[in-house]
């Protein structure tokens, strides 16, 4: 299997540390807010990751962690914990926000296929670690105590900046950090916070009552679980130039040698061609998904589309056309499925190159194309079928229940009212005019009405829900 490792810029075979067995860490959500679908991209690649790891025979250790303290509005060192801040705006405690969170985000990624994790740590529950980790630093040299924390000395570390190819003399200018005179430098980092007195979350520590940076986290809880030496560390590509490049640093001053091999990263989601934020509002949940009448596999199958490594472009066009292409994903593997029983080589070649294009770094959208070109195949055969099925061990579409999920969503139905058929009629017109803001308002109608808009190659469809 070869996977691009982020660290050496450059595609690699897969050699595990144990034969036969891979551990996998990967960045968990900071439950503070609901994961949009930017954020649960990255948690699709990584579930295709794991498994194509385990198709290959490995027997995957997945960590993921559950950020649920620590963790600074400006992701480096600047402002205040999310946690905190959430807990005033909605008036409730850090932990019944991050115990409504994580429920709802477990909910989301189960709606997705998304295998849930072998372990995973909440922060909370681990800060005992995190104190000896950086009470260990500290005593080799690499961590210095300020009047508001423990931070790391990168200067120490000849080292860093090696994952994002960062230079000490670009983070001397401060960028991204806010200035603290304290600081040897500006872009050393928290290793350990000191708590005011009102700050609701805090531990007694050999410094004092305060919290743990959001990096040391995950760098505690990999060795607590992993240990010191593990396979594959994931997360999105944001992580790259502050969170990964901390993990590198205070895991490799402790350890004295590399604490992960191959780092994986997942590629930012855009809208409608600019940047996904929770700042610009312009983030969707499964939820909203589901409200505008998608299947939140229709989004998995949008993200399968496009290579992890590759930025992607959402729009509600593109959802409604990846609901079509899935729903005839599903209708064309009924169909095989109800096919014959005689013989068909096309299968076996589409099962090897399937799998080829997955070992080349999950090259999953060359690895659609083989799947379509076997759904397509005239010849409705049975061992097409079973070929199909194999596949979606890596992809998750369902579509071993193709048959229940197409009976459940028929194209026609007898009884649809003539005011939404009128709606629908106005919705074409609107997309015939290119008025996309009453398209939308049409579709949420029609939405509310209890009906979602299929678009066909014979013209839209209502479906009801």
């Amino acid at each position: 299997m070869i996977v691009y490792n982020t660290l050496h810029k450059k595609k690699e075979q897969l050699i595990p540390i144990k034969e036969g067995e891979i551990g996998m860490y990967s960045c968990g959500p900071t439950v503070y807010n609901y994961a949009h679908i930017g954020n649960l991209r990255t948690y699709v690649f990584m579930d295709i990751l794991r498994r194509a790891l385990i198709h290959e025979g490995f027997r995957v250790k997945s960590v993921m962690n559950i950020t649920d303290v620590g963790h600074l509005v400006s992701d480096a060192d600047a402002g205040e914990d999310k946690m905190e801040k959430a807990s005033r705006e909605q008036q409730k405690s850090p932990y019944e926000i991050a115990a409504y969170y994580t429920d709802v985000f477990f909910k989301d990624i189960d709606s997705l296929n998304i295998m849930r994790p072998d372990i995973t740590p909440r922060a909370t529950e681990h800060i005992n670690g995190m104190i000896d980790f950086v009470r260990r630093l500290v005593e080799k040299g690499y961590g210095y105590e300020t009047s508001d924390g423990i931070y790391f000395d990168i200067e120490k570390f000849g080292d860093y900046g090696k994952l994002s190819d960062l230079r000490l003399e670009d983070q001397k200018a401060g960028a991204r950090v806010e200035v603290n005179s304290e600081k040897h430098n500006p872009a050393d980092f928290a290793l350990w916070k000191k708590a005011p007195k009102e700050h609701i979350m805090q531990w007694e520590s050999p410094w004092g009552m305060g919290y743990p940076g959001w990096h040391i986290e995950c760098s505690a809880m990999s060795l607590e679980y992993l240990g010191e030496h593990f396979d594959i560390h994931t997360g999105g590509v944001d992580h790259i130039p502050v969170h990964h490049e901390n993990e590198i640093a205070q895991s490799e001053a402790l350890l004295g040698h590399p604490a992960v091999n191959y780092w994986m990263h997942g590629e930012f989601m855009m809208v409608d061609g600019g940047k996904m934020s929770k700042s610009l509002g312009n983030t969707y949940t499964v939820s909203q998904l589901k409200e505008k009448g998608f299947d939140p596999l229709a989004f998995r199958y949008f993200c399968l589309n496009s290579h992890y490594r590759n930025k992607m472009n959402f729009t509600w066009d593109a959802m409604e056309s990846s609901q079509v292409s899935y729903r005839r994903l599903l209708e064309g593997a009924l169909a095989h499925k109800n096919g014959d029983n005689a013989p068909e080589p096309a299968a076996q070649d589409a099962l090897k190159a399937f799998f080829e294009a997955i070992s080349d770094d999950l090259n999953v959208p060359k690895a659609l194309g083989v799947l379509w070109v076997l759904v397509k195949n005239p010849h409705k055969s049975r061992e097409i079928y079973d070929a199909l099925v194999k596949m979606d061990a890596i992809l998750a579409l369902d579509i071993d229940k193709c048959a229940e999920k197409c009976d459940n969503k028929a194209d026609t139905q007898p009884d649809i009212p003539q005011e939404a058929l009128e709606l629908l009629q106005k919705r074409s017109e609107a997309r015939r005019n290119k008025n996309w803001a009453e398209s939308d308002r049409l579709r949420d109608l029609l939405g509310e009405m209890g009906y979602s808009v299929v678009d066909t190659k014979e013209g839209a469809k209502l479906v009801r829900r």
